[in-house]
């Protein structure tokens, strides 16, 4: 008889540790500044305002974000860790999704922990979890949806309460910022697609096969379709109860508009402002601190470790031959992930738009160079992949000071680490 197959060990604990050491590290001067800096001028009063339930605030934007915020705040305080502690815990929450994701996709341990250090060590993730803006919320929840797909894909025998939590995840991402919408539609229609292709006529209603056996068509789109849209719907109670301008239960498509129209008109050029493909070249920054405050120069910068962000493209180059030459589904669910999240900002109409779009679509493009990584792992060819996760982490401490908040020297301390002058 053939022995069974051998099978990797889940490296649940590994990506724990991992979290919390991320955790520990975001943690570190989270308070400091102590007054708003960046968006957080938006958003901290849009939830000192939803507490109140007053009015509405910052209408442009979905509640769930600005309610999380509040939360914060209801427990500890309307000061700065009240307003940060839901963005640190949230970014924690999403790397440990990626990790999982990328274990329950791959079956590697190698690709789920590389996931993991490549992710906090990129500079994005780590920075959008120190400051009280919207976008780890929606970056977080994705991941979490995306967790829960691939574990139902992976484990058949629990897919309908995965598909259900996903689709739970899936609203909530898009109840803290519309970027989710594109990324919520991919698992609905690969489902689709991959059923069709393996059940033909009886697509509609045939169980016994491929993406998750057990789950008819027509209930998966029950999870992953009218559940988002229900999820989304309810995180607007809280509205309903302004005192001045309240929501109507039913009267979303004129707020969806609304929306929209209140997105598009910013059309004033920012500083900072940026496109798509400076975005994966890593070339323009956004300085969301730099100034005497605390006692003494400090700064934050946001951009990509430039070292990941770069080999990262490489891999997705790899991932999209690689899914396609060889049917490897989790290389190439990498590559129309990253396609659809960046994509969905290339035909986007909203005229003013900044590097912190680029959050979700890296995690993608970083998961990617995992992936590749571990194909060299796998293979014995262990130096490469060492050298790029130290490369890495060693990066991401060469620039600590500038995304941390750190005291700095002086007012022309920046000049270290600019090693581009679009980075100014």
């Amino acid at each position: 008889m053939s022995p069974a197959p051998r099978h990797q060990q889940d490296p649940i604990a590994w990506h724990g540790l991992l979290a919390l050491a991320f955790f520990g590290i975001v943690c570190i001067r989270l308070t400091i500044p102590h007054n708003l800096y960046f968006d957080e001028v938006h958003y901290v009063p849009a939830a000192r305002m939803l507490m109140t339930l007053a009015r509405p605030e910052n209408a442009e934007h979905p509640l769930l974000g600005k309610e999380l915020i509040a939360l914060g705040m209801v427990l500890f305080g309307d000061n700065a860790l009240g307003w940060r502690i839901m963005p640190a815990l949230f970014g924690t929450l999403g790397l440990f999704a990626s990790m999982r994701a990328m274990w329950f996709a791959s079956g590697s341990r190698f690709a789920s922990i590389a996931t993991g250090i490549f992710i906090a060590t990129a500079f994005p993730l780590f920075i959008q979890s120190r400051i009280a803006m919207l976008d780890v919320f929606m970056v977080s929840l994705t991941l979490v949806a995306l967790w829960a797909v691939a574990a139902a894909v992976r484990e058949n025998e629990a897919g309908r309460w995965r598909l259900a939590l996903a689709g739970i995840a899936f609203g909530l991402a898009m109840a803290a910022k519309w970027n989710a919408v594109p990324l919520a539609m991919v698992p609905g229609v690969a489902f689709a697609v991959i059923r069709i292709k393996q059940a033909g006529w009886r697509f509609l209603t045939a169980t016994r096969c491929a993406p998750v056996a057990g789950i008819a068509l027509w209930e998966a789109a029950l999870w992953l379709g009218v559940v988002p849209l229900v999820t989304y719907w309810l995180t607007y109670i809280p509205a309903m109860l302004y005192a001045h301008d309240p929501v109507a239960p039913l009267g979303f498509v004129s707020l969806t508009r609304q929306m929209l129209h209140l997105q598009n008109e910013v059309v004033k050029p920012h500083p900072y402002q940026s496109v798509w493909y400076q975005w994966i070249f890593d070339w323009r920054a956004i300085w969301y601190l730099y100034e005497n405050v605390d006692g003494a120069q400090r700064g934050i910068i946001m951009i990509g470790n430039p070292l990941t962000m770069m080999a990262g493209l490489a891999a997705l180059v790899w991932v999209g031959v690689y899914g396609l030459s060889e049917g490897r589904r989790d290389a190439l669910a990498l590559f129309v992930l990253y396609v659809v999240a960046l994509g969905s900002w290339i035909a986007s109409t909203k005229p003013v738009q900044f590097y912190y779009h680029y959050l979700l679509p890296s995690c993608f493009m970083l998961a990617a160079l995992a992936l590749a990584l571990a194909e060299w792992w796998k293979n014995g060819r262990k130096l490469i992949p060492l050298l790029v996760l130290a490369g890495s982490m060693a990066v991401f401490v060469w620039f600590w000071p500038i995304i941390s908040a750190a005291p700095l020297a002086g007012p022309q301390s920046f000049n270290h680490w600019m090693l581009i002058d679009s980075w100014r």
